[in-house]
């Protein structure tokens, strides 16, 4: 019998290998298919650059040494990198202009993600098993509805973010908008 989806191996495993491979082949697709307009590429770079901050945010919080970061976003929502990712796709569709693109874009998250967030959770209870229990029951996985978990205290760090590499998703955003404002104005 295989194993569960977001189990350490079986499509857990794959979807974390492939996301970033996948996220440039969504990246062609919307290019391919979009429909751009002034308005919709504003308030989609709009939206896509608050998912951004959410990932920097995080990114300067953290530590990958670390079994279990709770400070910054991480006290708020255990996985804030995958909710900025969900934030700057929803931009990418609405940018998108067609309403196929946006139910891809629905479709794509919670089917490349959910079993990657199981799987980190998954780890991060085999690296904390002292913490992460009350942690988990204390914070949501991805949309925040309470109060901030009272863990660690460290305030963002520049050197950290650098260190996360984080500045690679803002330049692809910016880049894939610079295009999709190319395919506006020439497309």
């Amino acid at each position: 019998m295989g194993s569960p989806a977001g189990s350490g191996t079986g499509y857990g495993r794959w979807a974390a290998r492939w996301r970033v491979p996948l996220h440039f082949l969504m990246a062609a697709v919307l290019l391919g298919f979009a429909r751009p307009t002034g308005r919709l590429l504003v308030v989609g770079a709009v939206v896509a650059a608050v998912g951004l901050a959410v990932r920097a945010w995080a990114a300067g919080h953290l530590r990958r040494e670390q079994a279990l970061t709770t400070s910054g976003p991480y006290a708020y929502v255990r996985h804030p990198l995958y909710l900025g990712s969900a934030i700057i796709l929803a931009g990418f569709a609405l940018v998108g202009g067609r309403v196929e693109l946006a139910v891809l874009f629905a479709l794509y998250f919670p089917l490349l993600f959910f079993p990657v967030m199981r799987r980190e959770e998954g780890e991060r209870r085999e690296r904390a098993p002292d913490v992460y229990p009350a942690y988990a029951a204390r914070v949501p996985a991805l949309l925040p509805y309470r109060s901030a978990y009272r863990g660690d205290p460290r305030r963002f760090d520049w050197q950290t973010f650098r260190a996360n590499r984080e500045w690679r998703a803002e330049v692809g955003c910016a880049l894939l908008l610079v295009l999709l404002y190319a395919k506006m104005v020439w497309g």
